[in-house]
């Protein structure tokens, strides 16, 4: 997606506060037959949008005892991703958008948070707590370490995203501006801030990260990406 189709798919959306209602009372005499209910007579679980509940709560206050509602969103124009779709380990904790591809045998670890058009391709990890921002594009075999920050470009329109070749290694805390493209085969030292392309094979370090080395067999020995922790079954 591009960033205009993304702002009209914000723009456009039907703005959503999907809660969970846990219920007591005299349940029977209340219709919940166009809602997710689940219970019986005198307690349940309801799911629904926040304004369907005060409705609902509107007609029928004399009915319903006790009420507690949970809520981790309000007004959100984007639902999370059906993770199902997904041919990749998920750890618990991660944030996936709408709209955002990612490729077979990726990981994608606890507290990550990946924004609405991101591309993660094929056996990338993204570790602990990185943020992938909106559109960025990130290849095959790379490892975004955690805390990294790969910016995302939705607005202004004509910006350009972030995009992460084949075979890159990011470090922890690192942090990646918006427009930047990373060579493949590249490493980025933690915690450094890249504020210019990089080109492939390159060792760069720092605040702003400035070229240290070409990449060779002793650094690739220290980088390499361990198979095992891509496989999906035993």
């Amino acid at each position: 997606m591009n960033s205009q189709e993304i702002i009209n798919y914000i723009a456009n959306s039907k703005k959503m506060t999907p809660i969970k209602v846990y219920l007591s009372g005299k349940l029977n005499f209340i219709d919940f037959s166009n809602l997710d209910f689940f219970g019986n007579d005198k307690f349940g679980i309801l799911f629904c949008d926040e304004k369907e509940f005060k409705k609902l709560y509107g007609e029928n206050k004399d009915y319903i005892e006790k009420y507690k509602i949970e809520m981790d969103r309000k007004n959100s124009a984007i639902p999370l991703a059906d993770l199902s779709k997904y041919n990749a380990r998920i750890e618990p904790g991660a944030v996936i958008r709408d709209m955002v591809e990612i490729g077979s045998g990726c990981v994608i670890m606890m507290g990550a948070i990946i924004n609405i058009g991101a591309q993660i391709g094929e056996n990338t990890m993204i570790d602990m707590n990185a943020v992938i921002g909106g559109r960025a594009e990130i290849g095959r075999n790379c490892h975004i370490g955690a805390g990294a920050i790969v910016a995302g470009v939705i607005e202004p329109p004509s910006a350009q995203p972030v995009v992460i070749e084949d075979n890159v290694m990011i470090g922890a805390n690192a942090v990646i501006l918006e427009g930047i493209r990373i060579g493949k085969g590249s490493i980025v030292a933690a915690g450094s801030v890249v504020l210019s392309d990089v080109e492939p094979f390159s060792v760069v370090a720092g605040v702003p990260a400035k070229f240290v080395k070409h990449v060779d067999e002793k650094t690739k020995s220290k980088t390499q990406l361990i198979d095992e922790l891509r496989k999906l079954e035993n």
